[in-house]
């Protein structure tokens, strides 16, 4: 994009958006292409044109956008994860003498597993008003696309922690959780996460690799064939992950692996009716799933 391009996107920006009112003082919440640059909406380039100041996840990420969009010469303000409590400071002193600051993330909606809500939360605290620019975010575009019917609401879980006791009770929690589920990880861990998620069994998984970029892929399978279906082709390893677990069948899936300790050990020492009874007050799964499952237990054992 050159600056006649430039200018002239502004020109359309400022038409489309510039009969709304934009009020001083004011913090304005703004989303970024996660990939593509057509993604930026018309108001975005506005706001960003507009704004006194814009604060940053990272100045050194957001400026050469602020260059094609031909916007220059505002301050550029570093907010991340690190100072965001302490920058949030001097954005809301801004704020208190008129003018309007707009924060960035690196790519998407901020405060969403990016910074920005701590920020929002001391700018709304001052008494200021805090205006989203909505636009693109990964975790909706991946939801879009998963074509999980089943699902009616969703849980955002993003990053989970890297290793320890604190990554072992979230995996628990989101296999033992029935509803659909999105979660965000980086190319050189989506192996391991795709090991653990096995023990989900059949439950279905939606696989978004590098969204509206050019190698974008999208892919839904059994969550206990994506080890396999990573290992088939090295470039399925590369980018940045989104993965959409779908929501579990009401009668089926809630009682799948994580389940079998408990039945194993019940069906041990008690009749299957009485040893599917308890293990419904223990989990809390439904009963019919519970059921199915242990008279799998209980065959595979006479099997064995």
């Amino acid at each position: 994009m050159n600056t006649i391009d430039a200018s002239l996107l502004r020109q359309a920006a400022a038409a489309a958006a510039g009969g709304q009112s934009f009020p001083a003082g004011a913090l304005y919440v703004v989303a970024t292409p996660i990939g593509n640059l057509a993604d930026l909406s018309l108001r975005a380039i506005h706001v960003l044109g507009l704004v006194d100041a814009i604060a940053c996840e990272d100045t050194r990420h957001s400026a050469p956008l602020l260059r094609l969009l031909g916007i220059e010469g505002k301050p550029l303000l570093a907010v991340h994860e690190h100072n965001e409590r302490e920058a949030a400071e001097g954005v809301v002193a801004r704020l208190a003498r008129g003018e309007r600051v707009a924060f960035v993330s690196d790519a998407g909606t901020p405060a969403v597993s990016d910074p920005g809500a701590a920020l929002v939360a001391a700018a709304t605290a001052a008494g200021h008003r805090c205006l989203p620019i909505p636009g693109a975010s990964s975790a909706a575009a991946a939801l879009s696309v998963a074509g999980d019917a089943l699902g009616h609401g969703f849980v955002f879980h993003g990053f989970l922690g890297a290793k320890g006791a604190e990554r072992a009770q979230a995996l628990k929690q989101i296999g033992d959780d029935p509803r659909t589920t999105i979660l965000f990880e980086a190319p050189h861990r989506i192996e391991s996460l795709a090991r653990e998620l096995t023990t989900l069994g059949a439950r279905r998984i939606t696989v978004c690799r590098e969204l509206t970029k050019q190698f974008e892929s999208v892919h839904t399978l059994a969550a206990e064939a994506l080890p396999a279906w990573l290992a088939a082709d090295a470039n399925r390893l590369r980018g940045e992950f989104v993965l959409v677990l779908h929501a579990a069948p009401r009668d089926e899936a809630v009682a799948a692996p994580q389940h079998d300790r408990v039945l194993d050990a019940l069906l041990a020492a008690l009749p299957l009716k009485q040893a599917v009874a308890l293990a419904v007050e223990l989990t809390g799964a439904p009963r019919n799933a519970l059921y199915e499952r242990a008279l799998a237990r209980k065959r595979d054992a006479e099997d064995r």
